[in-house]
């Protein structure tokens, strides 16, 4: 069991049956009374997002999650589809599951898919993506003592700032957990 101070941002718990993951945890303590932790947590089966206060003695259990190796095939309607790589079985997630990171995904991609009781849930992308870029505007010389900064449109239709000299047909690192341009790649 994790008691308030074991409950820190990325770490994954159990609530009422269900995997979460804490993305804000928060310590207060206003004077004579007990410690507060202030988070806000999103189901990794729903992908909803809670705030949660827990008082000085609560304690939650840590989720027992696993994680395997699958493949992204493709996306039909809202619903995006995986085969695991070792039983080749296929399976499905939601676009309201997997949020922000189905703007990162491609099809062939390997990425880790988190399993909760035997199930899949969710899935977690590599820190750092490569990606070719399909538009970009020219670079416009003028002001740039701060090193100059343009918008291009990635292959999955994710707009990244990247610097002045990427030009459309570049393959660059995207990281995924913040979406800013990391470098070029080879």
């Amino acid at each position: 069991m994790l008691t308030l101070t074991g409950i820190k941002v990325g770490k994954k718990i159990v609530l009422e049956k269900e995997p979460f993951v804490v993305l804000f945890a928060q310590h207060s303590k206003i004077g004579r009374a007990g410690a507060v932790l202030r988070t806000k947590l999103r189901n990794l089966t729903t992908g909803a997002t809670i705030n949660k206060t827990f008082q000085g003695a609560d304690k939650v259990e840590p989720a027992e999650m696993s994680t395997g190796k699958s493949q992204y095939l493709y996306m039909e309607g809202k619903s995006h589809h995986f085969m695991n790589n070792e039983t080749y079985e296929q399976f499905e997630l939601s676009d309201g599951v997997i949020a922000e990171n189905s703007k990162y995904l491609k099809e062939g991609t390997e990425i880790d898919v988190l399993y909760f009781n035997d199930k899949a849930i969710n899935i977690e992308l590599p820190i750092k993506m490569a990606f070719e870029v399909v538009e970009a505007p020219p670079a416009i010389k003028g002001n740039t003592s701060d090193g100059g900064s343009k918008q291009v449109k990635i292959e999955t239709g994710v707009n990244v700032n990247v610097p002045l000299f990427i030009k459309t047909g570049d393959k660059i690192k995207v990281n995924t957990q913040t979406g800013e341009y990391s470098e070029r790649a080879n």
